[in-house]
């Protein structure tokens, strides 16, 4: 995960713990699950930008890919370093690198996968990043983009009982709010998504909506049972409208046509 600017360097707690809670759970286990299911039984050579302290890496190595971290925060990227430490099994499929979106050294078409989870909601636009991020999708290859959803603007705080900041951002369909930790977060909608991914020579794929019915219970501690109960619910509404309109975020995806 990466911010536009440098205050994200100083939340690296706060994104610790609400990664390990409910909420930041079900974004992983979803996000994770799917992107698994498109890259299939082979091995594959990904590419996480703004990998943050390195859950998404880790989890695609522990499942065989061949994995490259970029993160801009420097004490992100030493977290996402203790963890694959930590893990010395999978070390040896994972590459960290300190970097940004904007200036990504890759060759054009190199990675079977690109992820960029958590990171386009903090920057001034999609258009650019994305382009940059499908430049570096293989043919066959799957480009995959979390965002904030545009079109569930207002619906966490009205939840959480917070009705004035609910009804501005219905009527006004703003893009910007708070996020969880603290800095501005800028929506897309799903369909924006897939036409600059059609403009980028990508073809759609099925968008799923993330945390629809468990986005406003930030103190959400479930045990086991519960949490994989609420997993499932959660799996089954995320591509099923129209519930997925309502998730927090958006989980857009697209493959590039294979190659002769």
């Amino acid at each position: 995960m990466t911010a536009a600017s440098s205050d994200f360097a100083t939340v690296g707690k706060a994104y610790a713990a609400y990664s390990n809670g409910g909420r930041g759970r079900l974004r992983h286990d979803i996000t994770a699950r799917r992107v698994l299911a498109e890259l299939g039984d082979r091995r594959a050579r990904v590419l996480d930008v703004g990998c943050g302290d390195g859950e998404m890496v880790l989890r695609l190595a522990a499942a065989g890919h061949e994995v490259t971290g970029v993160e801009k925060s420097a004490d992100m990227l030493t977290t996402a370093a203790e963890r694959v430490a930590a893990a010395p099994e999978l070390a040896e499929r994972v590459t960290l690198a300190e970097g940004d979106i904007y200036t990504l050294s890759f060759d054009d078409g190199v990675f079977d996968a690109v992820c960029c989870h958590g990171v386009v909601m903090y920057l001034p636009d999609s258009v650019a990043p994305i382009a940059h991020l499908a430049r570096l999708v293989a043919g066959g290859g799957l480009l995959s983009v979390l965002t904030k959803n545009l079109l569930a603007v207002g619906v966490r705080e009205a939840l959480r009982g917070q009705y004035d900041s609910a009804q501005t951002q219905i009527e006004s369909g703003q893009a910007a709010s708070l996020g969880n930790l603290g800095i501005t977060t800028r929506g897309d909608t799903p369909a924006h998504l897939d036409d600059v991914a059609r403009a980028n020579g990508l073809t759609p794929l099925l968008w799923q909506g993330v945390r629809i019915f468990h986005d406003h219970r930030d103190d959400w501690a479930p045990k086991e049972e519960e949490y994989q109960a609420a997993l499932a619910v959660e799996w089954a509404a995320s591509t099923r409208s129209p519930y997925r309109e309502l998730g927090r975020l958006v989980h857009a995806l697209a493959r590039r046509g294979a190659t002769a």
